[in-house]
């Protein structure tokens, strides 16, 4: 926050957090679901990100700061490691369910890769635009623009991964596994923001995980056979994501 400003009072922090989620929530409830448009979808979550920067201004703090989303060399560097890792992992994942029979391949795409470079500018921004916009109300308010003194890590870590299983509002009916596995990735992607101190090493992870999910889908088309086993391989890579940012990085404490 910039020192020659004064805290932002709780009400602007909590109409800054609700015009963030109505944004966010409103990209599937009102552009999904309710228009059935993927223009509209994409326009609101779109809308969310481009949003959080006057928030982050109205709450006191430069540019994307209230999110821990400061654009320098030393923090944006996180990014490119931490998404060829999620990549990565999730392209073990997909293999190891095939070898288990999780997954089954899908023989209905005779020619997976056809289309995959002529999709792949476009699967970069769906993915990107959804991650980081997740990453900003789920992760980097709480970390930073909330105000919060975050003392331990492991209260942060928890509370975020927990609002982050709560902003899956439409996923909630499918079940405590579904909780445990959105629970576990939340794990992983707030512990890389609390150890780095920048939000941008959980929007890596995040958006790697992602953009394996959908660049996969194409190259590797499967259909699920197992759903909780799928749902145990996604626990187990985020938890070799965890393993690994534990392993690399060292605690930086979240400015006031």
């Amino acid at each position: 926050m910039d020192n020659d400003r004064p805290a932002p009072s709780a009400t602007r922090i909590a109409i800054g957090f609700v015009c963030l989620f109505l944004l966010y929530q409103s990209a599937e409830g009102v552009g999904d679901r309710l228009l059935h448009s993927f223009p509209a979808q994409a326009g609101l979550m779109l809308a969310c990100v481009v949003a959080a920067w006057p928030v982050s201004r109205w709450l006191g703090f430069r540019g994307l700061d209230a999110f821990a989303l400061p654009l320098r060399a030393r923090t944006l560097a996180w990014l490119p490691p931490l998404l060829v890792l999620a990549f990565a992992l999730k392209a073990g994942a997909l293999q190891a369910g095939l070898a288990l029979g999780i997954y089954a391949p899908d023989a209905t795409n005779p020619s997976p890769l056809s289309g995959l470079a002529a999709a792949l500018p476009m699967l970069l921004l769906s993915t990107f635009v959804p991650s980081i916009a997740e990453d900003i109300l789920t992760r980097g308010f709480p970390y930073r623009a909330a105000g919060i003194r975050w003392r331990r890590g492991a209260a942060f870590v928890a509370a975020s991964s927990l609002l982050y299983v709560a902003n899956h509002l439409y996923r909630l009916t499918l079940g405590p596994m579904e909780w445990l596995m959105l629970f576990v990735f939340g794990l992983a992607y707030a512990t890389a923001l609390w150890r780095t101190g920048s939000l941008w090493a959980a929007v890596g992870l995040h958006w790697g995980w992602n953009l394996g999910n959908a660049t996969l889908a194409i190259a590797m088309p499967t259909s699920t056979v197992d759903t909780d086993g799928g749902r145990l391989m996604s626990m187990a890579a985020h938890l070799l994501m965890l393993a690994t940012v534990l392993a690399v990085s060292r605690h930086r404490a979240p400015a006031g």
